[in-house]
């Protein structure tokens, strides 16, 4: 699902902590709720899965340090759509009340800063300096909108609100942060009833709390237990498509190895990525006294071999 405006959402009461809540304490209030709503501990409920979605994306904002400074700022403006001001006038607008993407236009030319760029790709906006060729079409503008990282590897349709009203727009499948889409006749009207200009749209896409993008691939961090890494096990592997796969970990898997799951990565028209678990030895916090017992047990019976030594030696070389 695409995301909306930043304004209709409170993604710090959707987390339950206030604005002035530190990164430590987001993460330990994400996880909590994460395992609770999650969609496995919850099969069948449509409601603790909405839920679950919600908190995700509340999440991916506020803990992004850039993210987190733009939604409080858009908050505090008080109110949304796309934003329009002048370098040289000294005024500011905001269009808002469309309910559709939050999205940002700039200029670079025309005495306008920052929001609302028209660049000299469609020609002149004044009437008169047509040349020869007929009607001067309009202006070409550019813009961004920011996507969660679902939208843009699954693709989906998605409202923006520009300054002529609602658009739709297709977000293609496997969509890279940063490419921009052009949408023909979406831009400044020609003044002197030529075509319209273009719209170029930048697509920003949110970053996943699970999930990071490498090329066409995704890479996932995967807590294993010690005995799971020392015996083997059969272990859960989240997908961004839907349930979990199952995977086979070999015994005396070390930390740092990569596991592969062909073909879960990001399909686009070049081909389908895989999905690449890396393993992480999990370390327990809490033990009891058996446990410790037990573990200071096999310390006193473990090998008596320096793991750093291969390590110490290549780096004399």
């Amino acid at each position: 699902m695409a995301s909306q405006d930043w304004l209709e959402k409170d993604f710090y009461k959707v987390l339950g902590v206030d604005s002035e809540v530190s990164e430590k304490e987001l993460t330990k209030k994400y996880h909590k709720l994460a395992h609770k709503y999650h969609p496995d501990s919850n099969p069948g409920d449509a409601a603790a899965e909405a839920k679950f979605k919600e908190i995700s994306e509340a999440y991916s904002v506020l803990s992004d340090k850039e993210q987190r400074a733009e939604y409080d700022q858009i908050r505090a403006m008080g109110a949304g759509g796309a934003r329009f001001s002048a370098g040289g006038g000294g005024f500011e607008d905001m269009f808002g009340g469309f309910g559709g993407q939050n999205i940002r236009f700039g200029t670079g030319g025309g005495g306008f800063e920052d929001i609302f760029s028209m660049f000299g790709g469609g020609g002149s906006a004044h009437p008169g300096f047509g040349g020869f060729g007929g009607p001067q079409p309009g202006r070409d503008i550019t813009a961004t909108t920011t996507v969660d990282f679902r939208t843009a590897v699954l693709g989906d349709t998605i409202s923006v609100t520009g300054p002529t009203g609602q658009l739709k727009v297709r977000i293609p499948a496997g969509i890279a942060d940063g490419k921009r889409i052009k949408l023909r006749g979406k831009g400044e009207p020609s003044p002197q009833g030529g075509p319209a200009g273009n719209l170029l749209l930048t697509v920003k896409v949110r970053p996943h709390p699970v999930f990071e993008r490498d090329g066409n691939n995704l890479r996932v961090k995967l807590p294993v237990t010690f005995t799971e890494a020392v015996f083997g096990a059969t272990v859960e592997v989240p997908t961004l498509q839907g349930s979990p796969v199952k995977l086979k970990l070999a015994p005396h898997t070390p930390s740092g190895r990569v596991l592969r799951v062909k073909g879960r990565g990001i399909a686009t028209k070049a081909g389908t990525g895989d999905l690449l678990a890396e393993v992480q030895i999990a370390v327990p916090a809490h033990l009891n006294s058996a446990q410790q017992e037990a573990l200071e047990a096999f310390q006193a019976a473990e090998p008596d071999e320096n793991p750093r030594a291969d390590l110490l030696a290549r780096a004399r070389v």
